[in-house]
Formats: C-alpha cells, structure tokens, sequence
C-alpha cells in the first residue's frame, strides 16, 4: 500500500517555437493539481470507489490505500484476461478488491485476505453498495494459513489473477505460494515495491525494507515469470507466469 509517487524525474525543453516539448528521462514528478487531472480524466472511477477512497482518507492509516490510478490498472487487466478467480493479500478497507470485484465477471470471485475485520468491515458496505458483496470471499485470518488451506485442497493454477499487499516480512513467502496458485498466462501483482524509494538506499536496513529488496531481487531471477515494475503509486511490480 501507499500512494505515492516521488523521487522520480521529467525533464521539458522549449522548442524554437517556444511551445512546451517534454524529454521523459522518467516518471512525472506530479503535482497535486496534474493528479487531479489525472483523477479526472485517465480513469473511470466507480461511484462506490471514490466514496470508498474518500472515507478511508480520513483514516490514521489512510496511507495504506492504494492509489486510484492503480486500481484502474489491475481492473483494466482483469478484464483483458478475462479473469474470473482471483486472490488479494491485504485488504485493509477493500478498494482493491471492490476494484478488481466491479470488473470481473457475475460468476467471477476474489478471494480476500485480511486480518482485521475492523477495516474490512468499511468496505463491505461499499461492496454491498456496489452489487459486488457476492463475488468477495473475505477471509479473515493469516494470509499464509489461507493459501496454505487453497493449495492443500487442490487449486494449485486455478487462479488467474493475485494482489499482494499485505506485511512485508511474508512478501516472498506470499509470492511463492501464489506461484503454486495462479495458472500460466496469469499475473501476480505486488504493491510497494519501490518502498518510498528505501529500496536504493543502503544505510536503510530495516525489516520491511529488507523484505522487499530480497523479493526484488528473486524475483529477476526467477525464468518462471516474466517482470514488468511499473512506478505507480508506492511501486507496482506485474509478474507474468509463463
């Protein structure tokens, strides 16, 4: 989780005409404003969505959301594969998954995993509310005793699509079960992987962080799947199972 964006740079030249030209060396530093902009016209955003993202942003942990722009993303890739089953580690207050619920299909499920039904409960009256409460199966619990339970009941590559974002220590143990679960051709996303920008800076060693760089660096590694770390939000990595 976290929305942010930062760290990163775009470089404009004025052509002779004197009309803004851009130069991209990289990701747009955005403002508050350009985000708007890019609220407003790069996305549709469902009305229980925004009623959903506003309310959570009067949280203390309001940062833990992910971003707009990101849930449009998985949304638009859950219905380019046609996705029907799918699983979330980490649902805080259930943006995602109401995001990626809207876009599946009536027979499609998305098996949620949270520990707290404090946060979880906010977002059960937006999936309610949205028509979509039928196709989320929350279950609260450890994330790892779920998959566990999955793939000890036979739905190893049976799903098309998962979400991680959830505790950062378990990040690679998630990201190996999910492996077992999803099918080829399908996609594992996983949240914060850029880490406000921690991940680069060697005199930052803490748990979370070390996590996440341990997980990046498997994951080059790994021939099974093919990488795509797109820099939206706090860092989204896309891995494609081949």
């Amino acid at each position: 989780m976290q929305c942010n964006i930062h760290f990163l740079q775009i470089n404009f030249k004025f052509c002779k005409k004197g009309s803004l030209k851009s130069m991209s060396t990289g990701i747009l530093n955005l403002t508050n404003e350009l985000r708007e902009y890019l609220q407003e016209k790069g996305m549709h955003e469902h009305p229980a969505l925004k009623e959903l993202r506003e309310e959570t942003s009067n949280l203390p942990e309001s940062v833990m959301q992910i971003c707009p722009e990101q849930g449009a993303l998985m949304a638009n890739l859950i219905r380019l594969m046609s996705a029907k089953r799918t699983i979330e580690i980490g649902t805080f207050t259930g943006y995602s998954a109401l995001a990626v619920a809207l876009a599946l299909p009536e027979d499609g499920t998305i098996i949620a995993c949270d520990i707290s039904e404090r946060w979880t409960a906010i977002g059960k009256k937006k999936w309610e509310q949205a028509g979509v409460a039928n196709k989320i199966d929350l279950r609260i619990g450890p994330a790892i005793e779920t998959l566990d339970e999955l793939i000890a009941k036979g739905e190893e590559a049976s799903f098309d699509f998962a979400f991680i974002d959830a505790d950062k220590a378990n990040y690679l143990d998630y990201y190996k079960k999910c492996l077992r679960l999803v099918r080829k051709g399908g996609v594992i996303a996983i949240d914060n992987v850029l880490w406000s920008g921690a991940v680069i800076i060697s005199e930052i060693n803490d748990n979370d962080t070390n996590a996440i760089k341990e997980l990046n660096d498997f994951l080059v590694q790994d021939d099974r799947v093919s990488l795509s770390m797109v820099p939206i939000g706090d860092g989204l990595t896309l891995a494609f199972l081949l």
